[in-house]
């Protein structure tokens, strides 16, 4: 599966299948939470948020590639993320695209 933020994949001519997307709504223990709270007094990188970050996103998108899987998509094009705060120390993150056929010829 070819994923691209792009509109179009080079020398690739295609078929649009639809919108895909997928989400996932994280947080951390409250442990993670308190430290990372106290963190906000001395500043710096919130290092247990940017990896859930991270895996937020990761599991976002494969949930939309298995959508465009099972549309039998041989591609993501224009993927896009979004992320909002859902509650303290929680948020969800959303991966979409539009799914495409490669077209012979």
């Amino acid at each position: 599966m070819i994923l691209v933020s792009t509109n179009y994949i080079s020398g690739k001519n295609l078929d649009t299948l639809g919108l895909v997307k997928g989400s996932t709504v994280q947080t951390k223990h409250i442990g993670k939470d308190l430290s990372q709270g106290l963190k906000h007094l001395v500043g710096g990188e919130l290092k247990a948020y940017t990896q859930m970050m991270s895996e937020a996103r990761d599991l976002a998108t494969q949930r939309m590639e298995e959508e465009a899987e099972a549309l039998g998509a041989d591609a993501v094009i224009n993927i896009r993320y979004a992320s909002s705060a859902i509650m303290e120390g929680a948020a969800e993150v959303m991966a979409y695209g539009t799914a495409v056929k490669f077209i012979e010829g």
